[in-house]
């Protein structure tokens, strides 16, 4: 299991205590949530014998770097399906150039016949594939953060403390499936709120729910409500990659007083996202954990817009 390092932040908002889970930190490829959820998946693809990987994400995507990478520290071969509409230069799709991932650029509409197209020509020309789904979503995604939440529950205990909150950057969602199974499952009382960078409700929500559901009903266990999931949807902004000059300032400031870097498209938005929520909803002297699940390659995209050049 990946250790868990736990923080306590100088930053204080709203007179609460907050604390800083550094997934950034975990020792591959810049860390992040991907690389929990990617070290399952590649120990799945290891025990079928596959060969090679094919997955899905933006030239943006934290979780197709580290597939690309993983892949590459095996020898295997890579394939990412990108979709032209969120297709630029980012420090992610050069590192993915720079590990061999062939990278396969299609309309957003044609992205399911672009893989099945891919898995088809691999299998003819004698490879095995394993395809992972963009972001890692899958009950693997969700397991590697049940796994997450017993390593916030350990540092609870040696440290004495109990978190009230954790928000973190809600995407494909089987960050925050784990973190709440993994409440579930220890009966605990705490509130798991994601903060989406993209999706709307109800669609966002019901993602979550639905692999929440998924993994619970792998390990037999009955199924809960909606009600069992905080899918936070007020601060999207304009979509996935959208931001603000809010959003810039919470990044400049974290960076200048923490030395911690976010990003405008995960950590900086759901960092951002949290200080409203926490205000709006006049949340006080609680202790408040935030995930930051990674993502600094993207951190020096946005560095001449951090610095007002």
């Amino acid at each position: 299991m990946i250790n868990t390092t736990i923080e306590k932040m100088c930053f204080k908002h709203n007179n609460n205590n907050l604390y800083i889970m550094r997934d950034d930190l975990i020792p591959f490829s810049f860390g992040g949530n991907k690389v929990r959820k990617a070290k399952l998946f590649f120990e799945d693809l290891e025990s079928q014998k596959s060969d090679c990987v094919v997955t899905y994400g933006s030239s943006s995507s934290n979780h197709c770097r580290i597939v690309a990478n993983i892949a590459a520290s095996k020898g295997l071969k890579c394939i990412i399906i990108s979709p032209v509409e969120t297709s630029k230069s980012t420090y992610n799709s050069k590192m993915m150039e720079l590990f061999g991932a062939e990278i396969r650029i299609c309309k957003v509409s044609e992205v399911k016949d672009t893989i099945d197209g891919e898995l088809s020509r691999l299998t003819k020309e004698g490879y095995k594939p394993y395809f992972i789904q963009g972001g890692g979503h899958g009950n693997l995604g969700t397991k590697a953060y049940i796994q997450a939440y017993e390593g916030i529950r350990n540092f609870e205990l040696e440290n004495s403390i109990k978190f009230d909150y954790i928000f973190h950057t809600s995407g494909t969602g089987t960050t925050q499936a784990g973190l709440v199974c993994g409440k579930l499952l220890n009966k605990d009382d705490k509130h798991i709120i994601g903060i989406s960078n993209a999706r709307k409700n109800p669609y966002g929500g019901q993602v979550v729910l639905d692999s929440v559901n998924s993994y619970l009903k792998s390990i037999g266990i009955e199924s809960v409500g909606a009600e069992a999931i905080d899918f936070i949807d007020d601060y999207v902004l304009d979509g996935y990659g959208a931001y603000n000059n809010e959003i810039l300032e919470v990044i400049r400031e974290v960076l200048i007083k923490e030395g911690i870097p976010l990003d405008t498209t995960y950590t900086g938005k759901g960092f951002w996202g949290m200080k409203k929520y926490i205000r709006e909803n006049q949340i006080t002297g609680k202790n408040i954990l935030f995930i930051h699940t990674g993502g600094t390659p993207l951190f020096f995209d946005d560095l001449g817009e951090i610095r007002n050049e």
